[in-house]
């Protein structure tokens, strides 16, 4: 199921509305790559960022969820981009149709959502080689909803400057 670009409604419990925020970013993200062509989606907008791609980001995304929940919350193996490769390798996407990397993604957020639903907000992470498990189930959604926003933002621009379609939801 494709999540809405809908807020959460004001007064819905701290989970509801945690939960909620992060799947409207998650929308926005989607949209953001709606119609776009391969070629479009791999073009480098920005001259001094040639890796944030709108394809980019959504590999980004992507490993940023696989990295939170599944690494540092629940003390998994690091492997893929990001683990193995240079710096910024989960960004490097040349030749993946953006539709696999938006199923990907997908495939991704939902495990991420079935890690969330299971565990309570004051949980914190598992993996000893990383500071950052001492971090919160609360915590990971906050950093989530922020990294997701400001990337969404990044492909408001992105696609403006693509094809001059704006608009935020």
């Amino acid at each position: 199921m494709t999540p809405s670009r809908i807020r959460p409604h004001h007064t819905a419990d701290e989970r509801t509305q945690l939960t909620g925020w992060l799947d409207m970013q998650r929308a926005v993200v989607r949209w953001k790559c709606e119609g776009l062509s391969d070629a479009d989606a791999h073009r480098a907008v920005l001259p001094g960022s040639p890796l944030m791609t709108a394809a980019g980001l959504v590999g980004h995304l992507r490993w940023v969820e696989h990295l939170w929940l599944e690494v540092v919350f629940l003390g998994g193996k690091g492997t893929g981009p990001g683990y193995e490769g240079p710096e910024d390798s989960e960004m490097m996407v040349e030749g993946i149709p953006i539709a696999t990397l938006l199923a990907d993604y997908e495939r991704q957020c939902a495990r991420t959502d079935e890690i969330i639903a299971s565990r309570s907000l004051d949980e914190t992470g598992r993996h000893p080689d990383y500071r950052d498990a001492a971090a919160s189930v609360r915590w990971i959604l906050f950093h989530l909803i922020e990294e997701t926003a400001r990337h969404a933002g990044h492909l408001d621009t992105i696609r403006e400057l693509i094809d001059g379609q704006k608009g935020y939801y």
